[in-house]
Protein backbone atom coordinates (compact mmCIF):
# COMPACT_ATOMS: atom_id res chain seq x y z
CA UNK A 1 0.00 0.00 0.00
CA UNK A 2 1.31 3.44 -0.86
CA UNK A 3 0.95 6.49 1.34
CA UNK A 4 -1.70 8.82 0.00
CA UNK A 5 -1.14 12.55 0.24
CA UNK A 6 -3.70 15.34 -0.07
CA UNK A 7 -3.36 15.53 -3.87
CA UNK A 8 -3.87 11.77 -4.25
CA UNK A 9 -6.99 12.02 -2.13
CA UNK A 10 -8.32 14.91 -4.26
CA UNK A 11 -7.63 12.86 -7.41
CA UNK A 12 -9.41 9.80 -6.04
CA UNK A 13 -12.35 11.85 -4.79
CA UNK A 14 -12.75 13.58 -8.14
CA UNK A 15 -12.56 10.30 -10.08
CA UNK A 16 -15.11 8.66 -7.78
CA UNK A 17 -17.54 11.46 -8.61
CA UNK A 18 -16.80 11.38 -12.34
CA UNK A 19 -14.57 8.70 -13.81
CA UNK A 20 -14.92 10.26 -17.27
CA UNK A 21 -12.93 13.38 -16.46
CA UNK A 22 -10.20 14.05 -18.96
CA UNK A 23 -6.71 14.34 -17.52
CA UNK A 24 -6.79 18.10 -18.19
CA UNK A 25 -10.12 18.47 -16.33
CA UNK A 26 -8.86 16.33 -13.46
CA UNK A 27 -5.60 18.27 -13.23
CA UNK A 28 -7.53 21.52 -13.08
CA UNK A 29 -9.79 20.23 -10.31
CA UNK A 30 -6.88 19.10 -8.15
CA UNK A 31 -4.67 22.11 -8.90
CA UNK A 32 -1.91 20.29 -10.79
CA UNK A 33 -0.56 20.57 -14.28
CA UNK A 34 -1.55 17.79 -16.68
CA UNK A 35 1.71 15.77 -16.73
CA UNK A 36 2.13 15.35 -12.95
CA UNK A 37 -1.58 14.59 -12.65
CA UNK A 38 -1.36 11.83 -15.26
CA UNK A 39 1.74 10.40 -13.53
CA UNK A 40 -0.10 10.28 -10.21
CA UNK A 41 -3.16 8.60 -11.75
CA UNK A 42 -0.93 5.98 -13.38
CA UNK A 43 0.82 5.34 -10.06
CA UNK A 44 -2.55 4.94 -8.33
CA UNK A 45 -3.57 2.47 -11.05
CA UNK A 46 -0.29 0.53 -10.85
CA UNK A 47 -0.58 0.35 -7.05
CA UNK A 48 -4.02 -1.23 -7.45
CA UNK A 49 -5.84 1.61 -5.69
CA UNK A 50 -7.69 2.50 -8.90
CA UNK A 51 -8.92 -0.85 -10.15
CA UNK A 52 -10.90 0.25 -13.19
CA UNK A 53 -13.45 2.58 -14.71
CA UNK A 54 -17.03 1.76 -15.63
CA UNK A 55 -20.43 3.22 -16.33
CA UNK A 56 -23.10 3.07 -13.64
CA UNK A 57 -26.34 1.76 -15.12
CA UNK A 58 -29.91 2.16 -13.92
CA UNK A 59 -31.27 -1.37 -13.39
CA UNK A 60 -34.90 -0.26 -13.82
CA UNK A 61 -34.12 1.21 -17.24
CA UNK A 62 -32.74 -2.20 -18.22
CA UNK A 63 -35.86 -4.04 -17.09
CA UNK A 64 -34.30 -5.20 -13.81
CA UNK A 65 -36.69 -3.50 -11.41
CA UNK A 66 -36.39 -5.91 -8.49
CA UNK A 67 -33.35 -6.11 -6.22
CA UNK A 68 -33.05 -8.93 -3.71
CA UNK A 69 -30.50 -9.77 -1.04
CA UNK A 70 -30.20 -13.51 -0.65
CA UNK A 71 -28.56 -15.21 2.31
CA UNK A 72 -27.34 -18.75 1.66
CA UNK A 73 -26.10 -21.42 4.02
CA UNK A 74 -24.08 -24.35 2.76
CA UNK A 75 -24.49 -27.93 3.88
CA UNK A 76 -20.72 -28.46 4.08
CA UNK A 77 -18.08 -26.09 5.34
CA UNK A 78 -14.88 -27.10 3.64
CA UNK A 79 -12.71 -25.67 0.88
CA UNK A 80 -13.99 -28.05 -1.79
CA UNK A 81 -17.64 -27.21 -1.12
CA UNK A 82 -16.94 -23.48 -1.04
CA UNK A 83 -14.91 -23.62 -4.24
CA UNK A 84 -17.63 -25.58 -6.05
CA UNK A 85 -20.37 -23.23 -4.83
CA UNK A 86 -18.38 -20.09 -5.74
CA UNK A 87 -17.61 -21.40 -9.22
CA UNK A 88 -21.32 -21.98 -9.79
CA UNK A 89 -22.26 -18.49 -8.52
CA UNK A 90 -19.83 -16.89 -10.97
CA UNK A 91 -21.90 -18.33 -13.82
CA UNK A 92 -25.17 -16.64 -12.71
CA UNK A 93 -25.50 -13.27 -14.46
CA UNK A 94 -28.31 -12.00 -12.23
CA UNK A 95 -26.00 -12.23 -9.19
CA UNK A 96 -24.23 -8.87 -9.24
CA UNK A 97 -22.43 -9.24 -5.89
CA UNK A 98 -21.52 -12.23 -3.75
CA UNK A 99 -19.91 -11.99 -0.34
CA UNK A 100 -18.60 -14.62 2.05
CA UNK A 101 -19.99 -13.39 5.38
CA UNK A 102 -20.01 -14.19 9.06
CA UNK A 103 -23.18 -14.70 11.07
CA UNK A 104 -26.17 -16.90 10.34
CA UNK A 105 -25.47 -17.08 6.59
CA UNK A 106 -22.38 -18.25 4.77
CA UNK A 107 -22.88 -16.07 1.68
CA UNK A 108 -24.87 -12.94 0.90
CA UNK A 109 -25.84 -12.31 -2.70
CA UNK A 110 -27.20 -9.20 -4.32
CA UNK A 111 -29.34 -10.11 -7.30
CA UNK A 112 -31.26 -8.14 -9.91
CA UNK A 113 -34.31 -9.55 -11.69
CA UNK A 114 -37.19 -8.21 -13.75
CA UNK A 115 -39.96 -9.12 -11.31
CA UNK A 116 -41.19 -11.74 -8.83
CA UNK A 117 -41.52 -14.35 -11.56
CA UNK A 118 -37.94 -13.64 -12.59
CA UNK A 119 -36.85 -14.14 -9.00
CA UNK A 120 -38.70 -17.45 -8.84
CA UNK A 121 -36.69 -18.66 -11.85
CA UNK A 122 -33.44 -17.52 -10.22
CA UNK A 123 -34.46 -19.04 -6.88
CA UNK A 124 -34.87 -22.44 -8.55
CA UNK A 125 -31.37 -22.05 -9.99
CA UNK A 126 -29.99 -21.15 -6.55
CA UNK A 127 -31.67 -24.17 -4.99
CA UNK A 128 -29.85 -26.41 -7.46
CA UNK A 129 -26.40 -25.02 -6.72
CA UNK A 130 -23.95 -27.41 -5.09
CA UNK A 131 -24.03 -27.65 -1.29
CA UNK A 132 -26.87 -25.12 -0.77
CA UNK A 133 -28.71 -25.98 2.43
CA UNK A 134 -30.84 -22.92 3.18
CA UNK A 135 -31.93 -19.75 1.36
CA UNK A 136 -33.41 -16.56 2.84
CA UNK A 137 -34.57 -13.71 0.60
CA UNK A 138 -34.86 -10.02 1.50
CA UNK A 139 -36.59 -7.87 -1.12
CA UNK A 140 -35.41 -4.28 -1.46
CA UNK A 141 -38.27 -1.83 -0.98
CA UNK A 142 -36.19 1.20 -1.97
CA UNK A 143 -32.58 2.25 -1.94
CA UNK A 144 -31.64 4.84 0.64
CA UNK A 145 -27.93 5.03 -0.20
CA UNK A 146 -26.16 3.24 -3.01
CA UNK A 147 -22.94 3.57 -5.00
CA UNK A 148 -21.55 6.00 -2.44
CA UNK A 149 -17.92 7.05 -2.85
CA UNK A 150 -15.42 5.37 -0.56
CA UNK A 151 -14.30 7.40 2.44
CA UNK A 152 -10.68 8.27 1.69
CA UNK A 153 -8.20 9.49 4.25
CA UNK A 154 -4.51 10.29 4.06
CA UNK A 155 -2.35 7.39 5.20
Amino acid sequence: MIALDAIDIRILSALQKNGRLTNVELAEQVSLSASPCLRRVRLLEEAGIITGYRAQLDPACLGLGMSVFVDLRLSHHNDAASDEFEAAILRLNNVINCYLVSGSADYRLEVLVKDLQGYEVLLRQLQCLPHVKDIQSNFVIRSVKAQAPMPIAAS
